[in-house]
């Protein structure tokens, strides 16, 4: 079963998929909370330079050199971009737009210099070709298994286990980094840590996916989790989901219309975060236009119940307390003064007697609340 499992191409395709996902989200959700996800952005772009390097330094184009090589150039990324920063001459999405370009551009050039013969190109490292990782294979346990696989499978435990011995420092340092500072539990060091990790992710995902896909894992389903809940764990937890279900999807639908597997699996979590920003539960862009409905309904009420106690036992009382005073009196459309008139009636504020619109003594008891702050006769029996 194992073997079979090993042989299939597309079972290695989707294991890739997931395993990138799974290890850019457990980091990523950090990112985002801590403000930090445009560094993956930089760091997965100027880490060309620290590969070239390191190629011209050893000829190796993988392995450990090459990974320490590149989380080396990522956690220099973020030392340039934040010394820019401190110095208070650019903003901090200035000094990120001043450094990363200045090192890819500086790699591309390398490249082009020296690498112009030898498999190591700006199209692979950005865009990557993920159906093609069980080409790549290399023995383990008697079984031919893809590199990208093996790979991927040892970075996934180094970030979980990374995330679950840090859980306490990671989880304080993203919400209050002064209090985890207060508490001895070095935070900078901490966020450098969490950096380096993300380079070395990003490494290990080049050959298989790219930096394209790397990026839409370790940003969109950690941002789309954060819509959906205000917990760590559960956070974490669904923006890993997240990246699995976009990684099977993305690849059922690519097979389906014979486009790039990568692309769409990365297009799939632009899809989960669209779904989210308009039908998460309380940040979505629905749950907000029918909270603002609500209290604008609220707020007809108020003035429905005030406008009414206003004119309640006054000779005005026949014309001022009916629909259609509502709607040429305040200037309300027929339709918001019909909703206001249900809303109020349904909170037992008001009822119908007589043709008119007359307050409840809940209604009434809200009106004289809404008119404490204020002094002066409202009708003959106050005169």
């Amino acid at each position: 079963m194992i073997a079979a499992f090993l042989d299939s191409i597309p079972a290695m395709i989707l294991l890739t998929g997931v395993l990138v996902g799974a290890s850019a989200a457990l980091l990523g959700s950090f990112l985002v909370l801590r403000g930090n996800a445009m560094l993956t952005d930089a760091i997965s772009h100027s880490i060309v330079f620290g590969i070239v390097v390191v190629w011209l330094m050893t000829s190796q184009i993988s392995g450990p050199v090459q990974v320490l090589g590149a989380a080396v150039t990522g956690v220099l990324t973020v030392v340039l971009t934040e010394l820019l920063a401190r110095s208070r001459l650019v903003r901090m999405d200035a000094a990120i737009g001043l450094v990363f370009p200045a090192l890819f551009a500086a790699g591309v050039i390398l490249i082009s210099v020296h690498a112009r013969d030898v498999h190591i190109d700006v199209h692979s490292v950005l865009l990557g070709e993920i159906g093609f990782v069980w080409l790549h294979t290399v023995p383990l346990w008697g079984h031919p298994v893809p590199v990208a696989v093996a790979t991927l499978s040892v970075v996934l435990v180094v970030n979980l286990g990374f995330v679950l011995v840090f859980w306490k420092e990671l989880k304080l340092a993203s919400f209050d980094p002064g209090l985890a500072a207060a508490l001895g539990f070095l935070p900078g060091a901490l966020h450098y840590a969490l950096l380096g990790l993300t380079s070395v992710t990003a490494v290990a995902a080049f050959d298989a996916v790219g930096a394209i896909l790397f990026i839409a894992f370790v940003i969109v389903p950690p941002a789309t989790a954060y819509l959906l809940t205000r917990r760590l764990w559960l956070m974490v937890v669904l923006a890993v989901a997240l990246s699995v279900a976009a990684s099977l999807a993305g690849y059922a639908l690519a097979v389906w219309w014979n486009v790039s597997i990568a692309g769409m699996m990365a297009s799939m979590t632009g899809v989960w975060f669209a779904l989210a920003l308009a039908f998460a539960p309380r940040h979505g862009l629905a749950a907000q236009a029918f909270r603002h409905r609500a209290q604008r309904l609220d707020h007809d009420c108020r003035v429905l119940v005030a406008h009414l106690f206003t004119h309640e036992n006054t000779p005005a009382m026949p014309e001022e307390n009916t629909l259609r005073a509502l709607v040429e009196h305040l200037h309300w459309s027929t339709p918001r003064a019909r909703a206001a008139i249900l809303r109020a009636h349904d909170r037992a504020l008001i009822e119908r007697r007589d043709g008119l619109l007359v307050l409840r003594p809940k209604g009434r008891a809200e009106a004289e609340a809404l008119h404490e702050p204020h002094s002066g006769p409202r009708g003959p029996e106050m005169a």
